[in-house]
């Protein structure tokens, strides 16, 4: 509050402030090469994964695939939900959509307090 005139208050209201975030390091991004390697699949099955949306990838710029540092753990979901349940390529994308889906509707009924974190049958 600032006072302009005796006896006179006015209340001085600022706009907030955006706030600024510098990475003061760049995110860290797995090569094809690393993520083959960490994975044991090969380089040109990966890109296919990209291509079938079943795994992020970004460009760098060089034009090279990068991965974010889940990548390997997101392809081996896809290599268990292929060997594991027999899909092929073209469904797994529908069965992760899906587990994708419940466990956005397990959080959100988690945060309304409308079920517990233990089964019903326990």
């Amino acid at each position: 509050m600032s006072t302009h005139a005796r006896g006179t208050v006015t209340a001085t209201r600022y706009a907030p402030v955006p706030s600024v975030h510098y990475d003061l390091v760049p995110a860290r991004r797995l090569s094809l090469e690393s993520v083959a390697r960490r994975t044991g699949l090969h380089p040109e099955l990966i890109r296919r994964f990209v291509a079938l949306g079943l795994v992020d990838a970004e460009r760098d710029h060089a034009g090279r695939l990068v991965f974010a540092p889940g990548a390997p753990a997101a392809l081996g979901r896809v290599e268990r939900l292929h060997t594991g349940l027999c899909l092929n390529y073209a469904s797994i994308g529908l069965v992760l959509d899906l587990l994708d889906r419940i466990d956005r509707l397990e959080a959100a009924l988690r945060r309304s307090g409308a079920r517990s974190e233990e089964p019903s049958w326990t």
